[in-house]
């Protein structure tokens, strides 16, 4: 596998490990951090790649800039050409991740809104092994974050300490993973990817008032289910115990793609392994990102 070797701190390329903020910068003391994670898939044709929706990242990433009141705002094109100056640097023979974060860089009080600064960094990322066989999620006793208390909306760092103490549970209690309930115990989402389930052949997913990031990977799922199918998922609250009625269920984002859930707090989701509609969806996605279907060529941006 490739490996990273070249990084890009505010549009300048730099090695890899001399990648550096100061420790006092409001980035590391208040979590002032929002970023993306964007994939480039490799191409049939040699040296090809292409950025999976890329305006749609860029402008999530300027939403969380825009309320966590960040100045001023990094242009579209700028970080464009900037994800594909890192990607060329990097010399990829795979696939690639890229993390973008944006943060303010200066010290200050806490109400501090700049400098900013922006880190690019493009890295391999192995598919993940649940994809194939399935994960198991526990309903963690740890509340999703609510949109007057830290919105989940915005893709900010600080939110993730919300995420990684589900986790951590999960992992102490013997789960590949956490499922969060909101405030009202509603189902809102794991810890790092949105969640569906499918009941009596229709699919459901939380929206965007059960606190969930409001997930590029989800909405491309959701069009294509409505183009294959012909109808719309349910878009709804879901309580707990309808969890259990599940016959599939799984989890999407950009760093973790489809992952199939085949047990819920130890109670097998259907037959206990991944279901043909979690599969379907799965081709359909990859044949997306790479082009392979023809379709949605706009969600592609070629380099």
């Amino acid at each position: 596998m490739w490996q990273a070797k070249t990084i890009m701190m505010n549009g300048e390329l730099v090695p890899f490990e001399r990648a550096a903020i100061h420790p006092l910068s409001l980035a590391v003391t208040y979590a002032t951090t929002v970023f993306e994670g964007i994939r480039a898939y490799k191409l049939a044709e040699p040296g090809r790649f292409a950025f999976f929706r890329l305006r749609e990242h860029l402008d999530r990433l300027r939403f969380g800039m825009k309320v966590m009141r960040m100045a001023p705002a990094l242009e579209h094109d700028y970080l464009a050409d900037c994800l594909t100056r890192v990607l060329r640097a990097n010399e990829p023979d795979d696939d690639v991740y890229i993390r973008l974060l944006v943060y303010i860089e200066g010290q200050g009080l806490m109400a501090t809104t700049g400098p900013i600064g922006f880190t690019a960094a493009a890295m391999p990322r192995e598919r993940p092994r649940f994809a194939e066989t399935g994960m198991t999620l526990g309903v963690s006793s740890w509340s999703r974050l609510s949109d007057n208390a830290s919105p989940p909306r915005v893709k900010a760092t600080a939110n993730y300490h919300n995420a990684r103490l589900t986790q951590m549970q999960a992992k102490a209690d013997g789960y590949d993973g956490a499922l969060m309930l909101t405030p009202a115990g509603k189902v809102s989402e794991t810890p790092i990817a949105c969640f569906f389930m499918v009941r009596e052949g229709r699919l459901i997913t939380p929206g965007p008032s059960s606190n969930i990031l409001e997930s590029v990977t989800r909405d491309t799922l959701l069009t294509l289910y409505r183009e294959w199918r012909g109808e719309p998922a349910e878009v709804r609250e879901v309580d707990r115990s309808e969890l259990y009625l599940a016959d599939e269920a799984f989890v999407c984002g950009t760093g973790q793609e489809i992952i199939p859930v085949v047990s819920i707090d130890r109670l097998p989701v259907g037959d206990g392994q991944p279901g043909p509609l979690t599969r379907q969806l799965q081709a359909r996605y990859f044949d997306a990102v790479r082009g392979a279907s023809g379709q949605h060529p706009e969600w592609r941006t070629v380099i």
